[in-house]
């Protein structure tokens, strides 16, 4: 993977992290905090649970990527298979920039009809309740299959990358990049969930995907016609 790809793909989740992950899962974390961690903790203690919670986080989205990549291999068969591929990556992400803007409703409507389903409400139930070490890494895992349409952007990005190992690094940085946000507002940093603040890092980080997507579908168009990449 080049390194303007993961200049690129490490500015995208952050901006991100800062303004839709807040959105997005900033209810789950505030949730587990208050439910799960004791505010008698010492500061170290409540820390290494949110590491925790960040690790099974970060762990599921690295399985995602390797699933998108083993996925996306299928399309290696024929280059025009391949440029397809990139031509359909790129349109999901310029539907995740529209979504993150509030242009389209498409991804809102899949990430609410799925985590209405029974057995989402009912692991999340189990989990929020315990106070135990292992259920923060559980909790972690079931927030990072959590349907978001940021994390659509990064799953499309695994696919086009053809590969399960590159798909998971894709998904692995974009978990990292999204730590220290998610981190710092479980220790109660309320600024960051103002929504001005956040609305204006939607922006960047949306303006950010859309010429991304541009860029892949017109590397899926160069296997269909003649371009200069």
């Amino acid at each position: 993977m080049q390194i303007i790809d993961l200049t690129t793909l490490i500015t995208i989740a952050f901006l991100g992290s800062l303004g839709h992950c807040i959105g997005m899962c900033g209810g789950f974390v505030v949730a587990y905090s208050a439910a799960k961690i004791d505010p008698i903790l010492s500061k170290s203690e409540q820390i290494v649970r949110h590491l925790i919670y960040n690790a099974g986080r970060v762990s599921a989205y690295a399985m995602l990527g390797v699933i998108f990549g083993a996925v996306g291999s299928i399309f290696l068969v024929t280059p025009e298979f391949h440029g397809a591929l990139l031509l359909t990556a790129g349109i999901l992400m310029i539907l995740t920039a529209l979504a993150l803007v509030g242009a389209s409703k498409l991804l809102l409507s899949v990430e609410h009809s799925l985590t209405s389903l029974p057995l989402f409400k009912r692991l999340f139930s189990l989990l929020i309740k315990s106070r135990s070490i292992p259920s923060f890494f559980g909790l972690g895992i079931l927030n990072g299959f959590f349907p978001c349409g940021f994390v659509y952007f990064f799953a499309a990005k695994a696919a086009a990358t053809a590969s399960p190992l590159e798909g998971a690094l894709v998904m692995t940085i974009f978990g990292l990049a999204t730590v220290p946000t998610l981190a710092i507002l479980g220790l109660s940093v309320s600024f960051l969930r103002g929504l001005a603040f956040r609305q204006a890092m939607n922006r960047l980080a949306a303006g950010a995907i859309f010429l991304y997507g541009l860029y892949t579908i017109y590397g899926g168009l160069a296997y269909f016609f003649d371009l200069p990449l």
